[in-house]
C-alpha cells in the first residue's frame, strides 16, 4: 500500500511539473524574443543567438507606433473604470444584501440571466448609442461602456456581504448608528478583501480588451488602448520588423498586472473564495 500510494504521489507529481512547464514555456519564449537581436517574426529556434535592449526602445522611440501614448491611454481607462465600477459594484451587493425591498428576487433573477449573455451581443446597439450621443473616438466613452455593465457583476460580492453576519448591524442600530454609519465604519472595513478583488477585475477588462475599443476607437490611432496598437504590429506588412518590439511591449503590459496580483494575492484569494467573517 505505501509503495502504491508513492507510486501515486510521484505520478501526480511529475503530470504537474510537465503541465508547469507547459504553462510557463510560452512566457518563457516570450521573454527571450523580446531580447533577441537577430532574425525575424518566425526563426528555427528558441534562444536567441545574440541579445539587445533596442526592441524595449524601439517601442518608444518611434512615431510608427507610439506605444508610450497607447499605454498610458490605457492606464487612464483602467484606473477610472476601476474606481467607478467599484463603487457600483459594492454599492448594487451592499444593498441587494441588506436592504429587503419589493420585487428585488425578481431583479435577482433578471440579473443572473442578463449575465448569460456575452457583453460583445450588444456592440453594434452601443455603437450606435454612442454615436448618437457623439461619444465615440474618445476615451472617455470606453469608460462609459466598461463601467456601465458593472451594476450586474454584483453577485460574488453580495455572496460576500451575505456571509457578514446581520446581528452587526442590528447591534449597531440599537447603539444609534444609522445605515450610512453601519455601512462606512462596519462593513466596508470587513469587506476589505471582496472590495480588492472586485477593483482588480475591473482593473483587468480595459486593460485586456480588444474587442469594444477597437470598434468604438475606430482609426484614431493616438487614443488606441495598447491591445489594439499590439495587434496593428502583428499586420503583414510590418510583423517582420515590428515582431521582436511586439513581444517587448507584452512583457511591459503584463508587469503592472503582474505587480497588483502580487501585492493584493492575498486579498484577491480571500474575495474569490468568498472569505467570511467568522462570529
Amino acid at each position: 500500500m505505501r509503495k502504491h500510494k508513492k507510486h501515486v504521489i510521484y505520478s501526480v507529481y511529475a503530470l504537474l511539473t510537465i503541465l508547469v512547464i507547459l504553462w510557463l514555456f510560452p512566457i518563457f519564449w516570450i521573454v527571450l524574443t523580446s531580447f533577441r537581436a537577430e532574425g525575424t517574426a518566425f526563426v528555427s529556434y528558441i534562444i536567441p543567438k545574440s541579445f539587445t535592449l533596442d526592441n524595449y526602445k524601439m517601442l518608444f522611440t518611434n512615431d510608427s507606433f507610439p506605444f508610450a501614448r497607447w499605454f498610458m491611454n490605457t492606464l487612464v481607462v483602467a484606473t477610472a473604470t476601476c474606481i467607478i465600477s467599484t463603487l457600483i459594484t459594492v454599492a448594487m451587493a451592499y444593498t441587494l444584501s441588506r436592504i429587503k425591498f419589493k420585487f428585488r428576487n425578481r431583479f435577482l433573477k433578471l440579473a443572473l440571466v442578463l449575465n448569460m449573455f456575452p457583453g460583445f451581443m450588444s456592440m453594434i446597439a452601443i455603437y450606435y448609442i454612442l454615436k448618437a450621443m457623439n461619444l465615440t473616438q474618445s476615451l472617455i466613452s470606453l469608460v462609459i461602456v466598461y463601467s456601465a455593465g458593472a451594476a450586474l457583476g454584483f453577485y460574488i460580492a453580495k455572496g460576500f456581504f451575505d456571509t457578514i453576519p446581520y446581528s452587526l448591524d442590528e447591534s449597531a442600530m440599537i447603539d444609534g448608528a444609522t445605515r450610512k454609519d453601519i455601512f462606512l465604519k462596519i462593513t466596508l472595513p470587513l469587506s476589505k478583501p471582496i472590495i480588492v478583488y472586485t477593483a482588480l477585475m475591473a482593473f483587468m477588462g480595459p486593460w485586456m480588451d480588444f474587442i469594444f475599443a477597437r470598434v468604438i476607437l475606430g482609426d484614431q490611432v493616438q487614443k488606441y488602448t495598447v491591445a489594439i496598437g499590439l495587434f496593428r504590429m502583428t499586420a503583414p506588412d510590418t510583423i517582420n520588423q515590428w515582431f521582436m518590439a511586439f513581444t517587448a511591449g507584452c512583457i511591459i503590459i503584463a508587469i503592472p498586472i503582474t505587480i497588483m496580483f502580487m501585492i493584493m494575492q492575498r486579498y484577491y484569494v480571500e474575495g474569490i473564495t468568498g472569505g467570511a467573517v467568522k462570529g
